[in-house]
C-alpha cells in the first residue's frame, strides 16, 4: 500500500472506465477540480449516506465546474444498480482489484468489533485544476461530508483567484 497523498503533491493519475463503459482519466481533468472519494461499498449504509450527500449537492459541485468520482471495489453491474436505486448524477468508477485505491493509500487495514480485515479506507481528495491535490480527508464519517469538500472547495476557488 502506498502512502496518502499529501496536498500540494500531484495526485497520482488513473484511468478507470464507468458503468456505461466511458473511459474517466484523472489527467484529462487538468483546469478543473475533481473530488475523488473512496468507499468500501455500493448500497451499504454509510456508502449509500455519502453518496446521497454528494448528490443532493450534485448542483453545487456542478456549478463549481466540479466533477465528483466515487471509487470502491464492487464491479460496473453494482455501480450501475447503486445510481438507478438513488438517482446518483455523478460518476461512480468500479475500481475493481483495488489498484487506484493502493495508490491513493486508500486500501488497508479496518479494526470493526474487535476483527481485523483489509478493506477500502474512506478517504477523500479534492484534486485541483494543477493536477495537484488541494485536500485530503481520511476516515471520513459519512455524515455531512459533501458539506465539508465543497467548503474546501469554495476556499480553493478562492485562493485560485
Amino acid at each position: 500500500m502506498s502512502d496518502i497523498p499529501k496536498m500540494g503533491e500531484l495526485a497520482p493519475d488513473f484511468e478507470l472506465h464507468d458503468d456505461e463503459g466511458r473511459l474517466h482519466r484523472l489527467s484529462d481533468r487538468r483546469g478543473h477540480f475533481t473530488v475523488v472519494y473512496f468507499y468500501p461499498g455500493d448500497d451499504t449504509p454509510g456508502c449509500t449516506k455519502e453518496a446521497c450527500s454528494f448528490r443532493d449537492a450534485h448542483s453545487s459541485f456542478t456549478d463549481a465546474d466540479t466533477e465528483v468520482w466515487g471509487l470502491s471495489p464492487q464491479g460496473a453491474p453494482s455501480k450501475a444498480a447503486f445510481r438507478a436505486k438513488y438517482g446518483l448524477p455523478f460518476t461512480l468508477l468500479p475500481d475493481e482489484g483495488h489498484a487506484i485505491a493502493d495508490i491513493y493509500g486508500s486500501w488497508g487495514e479496518k479494526h470493526n468489533y474487535g476483527k481485523t480485515s483489509l478493506g477500502i479506507l474512506r478517504n477523500s481528495f479534492l484534486v485541483g485544476p494543477d493536477g495537484r491535490v488541494a485536500h485530503v480527508w481520511t476516515q471520513v464519517k459519512p455524515e455531512g461530508h459533501a458539506d465539508a469538500v465543497l467548503e474546501a472547495l469554495r476556499e480553493a476557488r478562492s485562493a485560485a483567484v
